[in-house]
């Protein structure tokens, strides 16, 4: 079975600054990551396409990685970073060089839980729906009120949540976050990322028990068909290698189908990204 690995990154520390990289914390990855590097672990899990996700609110980091991606046979799409709350949405992504698949945004780090709200992000979210982009929502668990609202607001649009809203791993709790999830889930607009699991358990030492309660929720609540793998490559190497989060994942989806473990593996990301 060939897979998709629906969210990796890359990036370059010559480049440009990445003080989200400046906390101790993320000393283990301050360094520069390219393709190269994640080429041979993906042939190895066999991954076959991937989607490349920024990392930065930088329009050139954007137009970057579309270069890379014109330039790859690994990686499928790229989702991008553009200023939603900007006039002239639509024209800046038209002129954007293909290749772009979605639009992303740092909402978890905005101070205002309620900032996809704001009519001019709402503004902003509808641009991307009418050039027939996908939008990532990567929030916090606290977010997912506002994210339901919105998704709510705006059924032309496919939302894909990344790394399940980052829900609390490591201290085992389920509410409120499985009670957003599950109301989340009804809009089938909405498709959810199997990712960024390992580092949201906080600890090299974890185990797949602990990963098991949420990726259950997500995919009771989501259905296979709208969920995705995803790596979360490099920024799982805090917890763990590229081949550990494959096998986790394969661990918790064991009990799905064939037809499901292939949409979880690929099906999804085709159709929520048109690969």
């Amino acid at each position: 079975m060939s897979r998709i690995d629906a969210h990796h990154h890359v990036w370059d520390l010559a480049a440009r600054p990445h003080t989200w990289l400046d906390p101790e914390p993320m000393a283990p990855v301050r360094r520069t990551y390219t393709l190269d590097d994640l080429a041979g672990h993906a042939a190895a899990a066999g991954v076959t396409r991937t989607v490349l996700v920024q990392v930065l609110p930088d329009l050139d980091e954007t137009r970057e990685f579309l270069a890379l991606a014109a330039a790859s046979e690994l990686v499928a799409g790229v989702v991008g970073w553009i200023d939603l709350t900007a006039p002239g949405v639509a024209d800046t992504l038209a002129a954007l060089p293909p290749g772009l698949v979605g639009v992303r945004h740092g909402v978890q780090s905005e101070p205002d839980p309620a900032w996809l709200d704001r009519p001019d992000v709402r503004r902003g979210l509808a641009g991307v729906a009418a050039a027939g982009l996908a939008y990532d929502l990567l929030t916090l668990p606290h977010q997912l009120p506002s994210a339901i609202r919105t998704v709510a607001a705006l059924p032309q649009l496919t939302f894909v949540l990344d790394h399940l809203s980052k829900p609390p791993i490591a201290s085992g709790e389920l509410e409120p976050w499985r009670g957003h999830i599950r109301e989340l889930a009804a809009y089938p607009n909405v498709f959810c990322k199997l990712s960024g699991m390992v580092t949201e358990a906080e600890n090299t030492s974890w185990r797949v028990s602990d990963l098991r309660p949420y990726a259950e929720t997500v995919l009771e609540a989501f259905g296979p068909e709208r969920v995705m793998f995803g790596s979360d490559w490099p920024v799982c190497l805090l917890a763990a290698r590229y081949d550990q989060v494959v096998a986790a994942a394969d661990e918790l989806c064991a009990g799905l189908s064939e037809d499901e473990r292939a949409a979880v593996f690929a099906g999804t990301a085709r159709r929520a990204y048109q690969i």
